[in-house]
């Protein structure tokens, strides 16, 4: 298991809370985790890479941010408009009904994104990295940028775990396990 790897389990495990903490959790907290960790029990996604991946997409729910490339993304995942028609099959909707949900409710973004991240994973064949790129770009180079992206949130997500966590329980990968900036790389 690699540094990076070990990271996203010590997110996973902030994420999940301590027993203590869940009641402090306010409603929409609440909400927000459930959705998160039904998309990803659903799509077999680790939860604390969707977490990942809405920090590093920063969208936003009910927003529409326009590409350069002339396609617009949509809501807290980020889904690019490329995708209605495969969401719209894959929810048996219509890809009006799709794109009003992907822009107006947090779950179905998620779930949506969930799948779409599943799509990249299962086509990279077990490269969870060149799937997790495969999120955002088949481009080799924008996919590159995209991983850093990743690697950075990580690194701060980890970073704010270790501190919520608090020094007595400080977060150490196993030794001799380097953070791997490659893609693919073990």
């Amino acid at each position: 298991m690699t540094r990076l790897l070990f990271s996203l389990v010590v997110i996973g495990a902030a994420l999940a809370g301590r027993a203590e903490a869940q009641p402090l959790l306010s409603d929409n907290a609440q909400f927000i985790k459930r959705c998160l960790y039904a998309a990803a029990g659903i799509h077999r996604v680790p939860p604390a890479v969707l977490v990942v991946l809405l920090n590093v997409e920063g969208g936003s729910l009910g927003h529409v941010s326009p590409n350069t490339n002339a396609t617009v993304d949509i809501g807290p995942m980020q889904v690019n408009q490329i995708w209605i028609p495969q969401v719209a099959a894959h929810w048996h909707a219509t890809p009006s009904a799709t794109f009003v949900a992907l822009r107006d409710n947090f779950c179905a973004n998620v779930e949506a994104g969930a799948w779409i991240l599943r799509q990249g994973l299962d086509e990279a064949h077990g490269d969870f990295w060149q799937g997790v790129g495969y999120y955002h770009s088949h481009d080799p180079e924008y996919k590159a940028s995209y991983l850093q992206s990743v690697l950075k949130q990580v690194l701060r997500l980890r970073a704010a775990a270790e501190k919520s966590l608090g020094a007595s329980q400080s977060i150490a990968a196993p030794p001799g396990q380097g953070v791997t900036l490659q893609p693919g790389a073990p």
